[in-house]
């Protein structure tokens, strides 16, 4: 670990400058490889910063780079002081900063404290009942009446996220450690004010290193509802999704705390991912009065394709009219109140392009073009993932071996030992699988697509020669130079910062329409969300300026296949 150096870009952060801010997302190990090793690292970006600059956004999410064994590729972190040598060294995040910043843009770090690697030297010294660090993690004795790693054993019924029970016995120790995530992601106990400290002095040395605010991997999770106790189970299932480690009691205190400790005065970008999270707790969470986070990633919206209570594997379509209602009470719950985070794309979603949109070479340009408009057309702060500048698609994954995803492979080993059906699990990966966001960037048409002179850690999509970032940089009419006018648009305009939305014509089943109005000044948003012809209804043919549109020629009473306009009402 180098010295400390004088990088708080402070100055340079006027307050809720991200209220009009673009980010984009950064998945190191699939941006770009700079030293032929397959795996994208921090160097590679460097390479990329003038993409950025030519894109417009503002600042730089860049998923975890720290040292870890990469059993969750990055989420499960062995030190969040230094970074993998698989990515680079602490020199390369300085350049990375100031490449950054000598730009315009900010950095934004992943901060991931509900849980810790098992490799971390904290959870090693919890280990032993008698350390200092003892109880630094939720550590519990079996099941009364079951002996101590037998199956049942474990201390409450909840599952992980990635298949299996939450409790893990450690032999070493004696009593189970709960991990919400893999086995090698044991979860800290923020009940420690010691834990919360150590935590709260990490993010101050990164601020003071220069990075300009955090997103909070599954934040509201930290705060656990005590005792620890079985959750609700349903008909076929041994382990419960309902523990009560959600938005927990403390939550609020304890984002408060590490407000005051390490945000207040420095204007950072800071936004919660929250699973399970409400509008009611987010408006709360988002409340400048409170002092706790500038705003959530929110997963409702994320949910509308799957068959409800089965979980994301259990396919269903997509209904125009729930999407629309979804955001709209959100666009509504946190007017006035909190702010907003847009997202259509992650590192843990689909693209987008494939899932909602229509990604046949006749419309996956103005499908890609649409999609965006809807999201950042609404109030809050535009999330754009690496690739979704340009339209990349789905994997297109057909077998098992090709998958990387803990998650996916996990969910394969115990649902075919269950029976399952093969060929349907390989369906449901193929569209929501993790990996499709994980494939690398594509930056040109040859044969490793300008990602890596090695052997890529996971295939590469085969349409690179139609979709990569020097084709798209090269045709006016590309699904890049659209994000770059969009970008444009929120920078110059303060209805598309401040305007309140409003829904048009809910129900109908291939338009989104919607207005965004400040004082005197109203934008409307027409877009039709389908493959066919949609006719626009008599009442919303209203006269005003085009801003931007997807389509050279246009019909004044109906809108073609994938289609929107952004209309400057006079």
């Amino acid at each position: 670990m180098t010295a400390q150096r004088p990088g708080n870009n402070l100055a340079n952060r006027p307050d809720d400058w991200w209220k009009s801010a673009v980010v984009y997302q950064i998945y190191p190990r699939s941006f770009c490889d700079s030293d032929g090793d397959g795996i994208g690292d921090i160097r590679g970006i460097i390479s990329r910063l003038d993409h950025l600059a030519a894109l417009g956004v503002d600042a730089v999410w860049m998923s975890p780079a720290y040292k870890s064994p990469q059993d969750d590729n990055g989420y499960d972190i062995s030190d969040y002081q230094d970074i993998d040598p698989l990515f680079g060294s602490l020199a390369d995040l300085d350049e990375l900063i100031d490449g950054l910043h000598s730009r315009g843009m900010k950095l934004v770090m992943d901060l991931v404290v509900n849980h810790t690697s098992d490799e971390h030297p904290w959870f090693q010294e919890s280990r032993d009942r008698t350390s200092a660090k003892a109880d630094w993690y939720w550590w519990a004795d079996a099941r009364e009446g079951f002996e101590p790693g037998a199956p049942g054993a474990e201390p409450t019924n909840w599952a992980s996220a990635f298949s299996g029970p939450a409790w893990h016995y450690d032999e070493q120790r004696g009593q189970y450690y709960l991990h919400l995530f893999s086995r090698k992601q044991p979860d800290l106990n923020w009940e420690n004010p010691e834990v919360r400290q150590a935590v709260y002095d990490m993010m101050s040395w990164w601020v003071e290193r220069g990075v300009d605010g955090f997103r909070m991997d599954v934040i509201n999770l930290i705060s656990k509802e005590l005792p620890l106790a079985d959750g609700v189970t349903v008909p076929g299932q041994a382990l419960s999704f309902t523990g009560s480690y959600v938005d927990g009691p403390r939550m609020d205190e304890f984002l408060h705390e590490m407000n005051q400790q390490v945000l207040a005065g420095q204007n950072l970008l800071t936004v919660g991912e929250c699973p399970g999270v409400s509008v009611e707790q987010a408006s709360k969470y988002t409340d400048p009065a409170r002092a706790e986070v500038g705003m959530v990633f929110q997963f409702e919206h994320m949910g509308l394709d799957e068959q409800p209570g089965m979980g994301k594997w259990a396919l269903k379509p997509l209904h125009l009219p729930d999407l629309k209602a979804n955001l709209a009470k959100w666009q509504h719950g946190l007017e006035g109140r909190g702010w907003n985070s847009l997202y259509w794309d992650n590192h843990d979603q689909p693209r987008i392009v494939s899932r909602w949109g229509d990604d046949s070479p006749q419309h996956r340009v103005n499908s890609a073009k649409t999609l965006a408009t809807v999201l950042h057309l609404q109030k809050g702060t535009p999330y754009i993932y690496q690739g979704e500048e340009i339209g990349m698609t789905n994997a297109g994954f057909t077998s098992i071996e090709q998958y990387r995803d803990i998650e996916v492979l996990n969910h394969w080993a115990e649902a075919t030992a269950l029976g399952a059906d093969g060929e349907q699990l390989l369906e449901s990966y193929r569209v929501k699988s993790r990996d499709n966001a994980r494939t690398p960037v594509l930056w040109d048409s040859s044969e490793k697509a300008g990602f890596t002179t090695g052997e890529p850690w996971i295939e590469i999509n085969q349409n690179r020669d139609v979709i990569n970032v020097e084709a798209a940089v090269a045709d006016p009419n590309s699904v890049f130079h659209h994000y770059r006018k969009l970008i444009a648009l929120r920078h110059e305009l303060d209805v598309v910062r401040d305007g309140v939305f409003a829904l048009l014509e809910p129900e109908h089943e291939q338009l989104f329409a919607f207005t965004r109005s400040l004082a005197d000044e109203s934008l409307l948003v027409l877009a039709n969300m389908s493959s066919t012809d949609c006719e626009i209804p008599g009442d919303l043919r209203r006269a005003g300026e085009l801003l931007l549109g997807t389509h050279d020629e246009r019909a004044e009473d109906r809108l073609a296949p994938w289609e929107s306009r952004i209309i400057r009402l006079g």
